[in-house]
């Protein structure tokens, strides 16, 4: 039923009631009337509840259906003895003996309503979801309290004064007690209840509870006159026993609310907290009023309320202790959660948030005290066939024996830590070689495992690296970094190695330190040189040119490998300024030579991405310029990594800087992305053919060899041979009709002050040359 559904039945129900007492207590009828109406409306109203709540019963199961079943029947018990009462009233003249059957029928209302209540606040709402209970003993307490605090108001208002009227009988005492205690306990278990119940029963309880507070209400009215002896209770004050009823049938006749309805608010929790102190203080001020007053304190009320105070500090106590409990649970929580948070949930391994803190903290103290550090990054090889062949649990199984492994092979104070799926890294401080460790770790993850009754192999590959090995370390993140590029460069040379981390790892794994420490150096150009080796003509062995080389040097890397630092500047974008660079410096130095070298020329290589963009043009121009060299002296060497973006444009700039006097060659010919359709489309002035070509062995190689000089003759292009180391390479490349060669068996590359003959440099340009 939507929110609001309960509306219309109570405005019935307070029309209703606001019509029989209006009637019954106006003097438009006469006295039997009068009282008819009134007891027909009362009867009538315990008739509705009763078949409301018999009714409704049948749509639903379980507590919803237990609940209306068990308030039905409380209804039918008092509407039984409300029409013996209203018989004996209207039609019989001798007045109605107590007790009697009417009051069995009466007193039935709260033996029913009681576990009706308790039902209704145990139903579970309509999705399942979890209800709030208190704790049972604190509830248990909450009820004695104000039900004691309650009795004493009672008992100094009204039961006092009915008790004391007398009766005739034991019995008959019992009979005229139970109404306001049983009033008294409906309404202590209503509050309760409505403070702990679930949101989604609150609505039902509500009107429920409000029905059973006005027959309460009426009750206590009727105890009140009954003590002053009145003869008869006016029809205005039998209001709560029609509404009462009433809205038992509205309560039966609401379905619960969704299950998604909101939690109580702030405020509805501060109500519960408060709700055992309340009545008591009320009992305090009744006592003072009492004492200011001059009215003695009934010996009842003093026993009654030291009993309800005795019962606040054993709830005090109670609340300490569970108070206590809680913490203790919530610090468990929070130790777990934080476990949880830091470690690993498959292996217990610390993760990668927890390994990269200790990093941090072990780092500091590098930096700080120098204190070793070394951080081992261990890669399971083959894991995924483990998966696909046993399974995903199985795996799990394996990377939980391999977690204990790995911790039994390393020492107690070293970090263990799984960083991913099959990734583990390990945090070794202090002093010692951690190639040791990293050795055991192998020889353990080697050692077959046992999945299941069979036996499993996997291997290892690690990467090792230590704090300050290679310069400073800006941050833990590098230094993992570090760590897993040279355990990704052991799998690529083949699994199951132990790889030291150095820059120039051969694959360029290690390439993003590298990166930043390049671009660093082409900032402010230090560590950067240009050696240069000669190219000589085969028959005589004249150097007729060298080819300027880009070396560089870290000032605590050192000498880093030509090839990896090209390929990091390539990657970076920073080869423009590596080729920029060496070509300004070789244009300085050829513009410098003298004797037999003074007419020689320089080869520059020059990526053949850069071809065709006018500023390389504008470059190369500028250059050649700046330094004086005449332009036919300068042979760019055309080196191809990836293939040429517009072969067409790079032809146009071949031409336009040919026409300015600049000579261009094909640099490792052969190995490129189509080397024949760039020797038909560009008109360079050589080819120099790759080293791979130029092996001696009269067989396949020798074949191409001869091939390509036929074609670049017949062209009229000239070709040098590159990587000649021995005399029979020379003997042969000559045989094949090469005329040119460069190789180590003619020099291998230096700086130009070693690498010129006497004579080419005047002392002047000598001291010029290498600053």
């Amino acid at each position: 039923m939507p929110r609001g559904s309960a509306s219309k039945p109570l405005i019935v129900v307070v029309v209703s009631v606001a019509l029989v007492v209006g009637l019954g207590g106006s003097s438009l009828l006469p006295a039997w009337w009068s009282q008819f109406v009134d007891d027909l409306g009362q009867l009538g109203a315990g008739v509705a509840a009763t078949v409301a709540c018999w009714l409704s019963a049948r749509s639903y199961t379980g507590a919803q259906r237990r609940w209306r079943l068990w308030m039905g029947t409380s209804a039918l018990g008092w509407t039984v003895g409300q029409a013996i009462w209203s018989f004996y009233q209207l039609f019989r003249d001798d007045a109605l003996p107590s007790p009697s059957l009417a009051d069995a029928g009466y007193l039935t209302l709260p033996v029913f309503a009681l576990p009706a209540l308790v039902s209704l606040a145990a139903s579970r709402p309509p999705d399942g979801a979890p209800r709030r209970r208190p704790g049972q003993l604190l509830m248990v307490l909450d009820g004695l309290i104000v039900v004691g605090a309650l009795f004493v108001l009672t008992w100094a208002t009204t039961l006092g004064s009915v008790v004391a009227a007398g009766a005739a009988t034991p019995f008959a005492y019992s009979v005229a007690i139970a109404y306001p205690v049983t009033d008294l306990v409906l309404t202590v278990i209503v509050i309760l209840l409505l403070a702990t119940s679930a949101p989604a029963n609150r609505g039902q309880l509500t009107i429920l509870g409000a029905g059973l507070l006005c027959l309460s209400l009426s009750d206590s009215v009727f105890a009140y006159l009954v003590s002053k002896g009145a003869d008869s209770m006016p029809p205005l004050f039998d209001a709560g026993f029609i509404a009462g009823q009433a809205l038992v049938a509205v309560a039966a006749l609401t379905p619960p609310r969704p299950g998604d309805a909101p939690e109580p608010r702030r405020h509805a929790r501060w109500v519960h907290l408060m709700l055992p102190y309340v009545p008591v203080a009320f009992t305090g001020v009744l006592f003072i009023a009492q004492l200011i007053r001059g009215f003695p304190v009934d010996g009842v009320e003093i026993v009654v309320e030291t009993a309800v105070i005795s019962l606040l500090i054993i709830r005090q106590a109670v609340t300490l202790v569970e108070n206590a409990v809680l913490l203790d649970r919530v610090s468990e929580s929070q130790a777990r959660l934080a476990h949880q948070a830091f470690h690993d949930a498959l292996t217990g391994l610390c993760n990668r948030v927890l390994f990269h803190d200790r990093l941090e903290h072990a780092l500091a103290l590098h930096h700080r005290d120098g204190r070793p550090l070394a951080v081992l990054f261990c890669d399971l090889d083959d894991f995924k066939a483990v998966n696909d062949r046993f399974g995903h649990h199985a795996g799990d199984r394996l990377l939980r024996q391999v977690a204990g492994r790995l911790r039994a092979a390393v020492r107690d104070s070293d970090t263990v830590a799984r960083v991913g799926g099959d990734e583990f890294a390990i945090l070794l401080e202090g002093d010692g070689d951690p190639g040791e460790p990293a050795e055991r770790i192998m020889a353990e993850i080697g050692r077959p495992f046992e999945l299941d009754g069979k036996t499993v192999t996997v291997g290892v590959s690690v990467g090792l690296v230590q704090a300050g090995e290679h310069g400073p370390v800006p941050s833990a993140d590098a230094l993992l970094r570090r760590a897993d590029a040279a355990m990704y460069s052991g799998k690529r040379q083949g699994k199951g190695a132990l790889v030291r981390y150095r820059v120039d790892l051969p694959d360029g794994t290690g390439s993003s330190d590298l990166a930043e420490a390049l671009a660093a150096t082409l900032r402010d150009g230090s560590g950067l040189d240009v050696h240069y080796q000669p190219i000589v003509r085969l028959h005589d062995e004249t150097v007729v040119a060298v080819e300027a080389l880009a070396r560089w040097t870290h000032p605590s890397l050192g000498p880093v490998s030509t090839d990896v630092f090209i390929a990091t500047a390539e990657e970076i974008g920073l080869i423009r300024l590596v080729d920029d660079f060496v070509l300004d410096r070789a244009c300085r130095d050829a513009a410098a030579f003298r004797g037999p070298w003074a007419s020689i020329a320089v080869h520059v290589n020059t990526s053949a991405a850069q071809l065709g963009r006018p500023e390389h043009e504008e470059t190369v121009r500028a250059a050649v310029v700046r330094h004086g060299l005449a332009p036919h002296r300068l042979l760019l060497e055309l080196t191809e990594t990836a293939p040429l973006p517009d072969l067409g444009a790079a032809a146009g700039a071949v031409r336009r800087l040919g026409r300015f006097g600049v000579r261009f060659a094909l640099d490792d010919f052969g190995t490129g992305y189509n080397a024949l359709a760039q020797l038909h489309a560009m008109p360079v002035d050589e080819v120099k053919l790759d080293r791979s070509f130029t092996l001696a062995d009269g067989g396949r190689s020798e074949a191409i060899c001869r091939s390509i000089v036929q074609i670049c003759t017949g062209i009229g292009v000239t070709v040098v041979a590159e990587g000649i180391e021995t005399d029979r390479q020379a003997t042969a490349m000559a045989a094949l009709g090469c005329r040119y060669g460069q190789g180590h068996r003619y020099g291998a590359p230096g700086p130009l002050a070693e690498v010129a003959p006497p004579g080419v440099l005047d002392p002047d340009d000598r001291a010029v040359i290498g600053r």
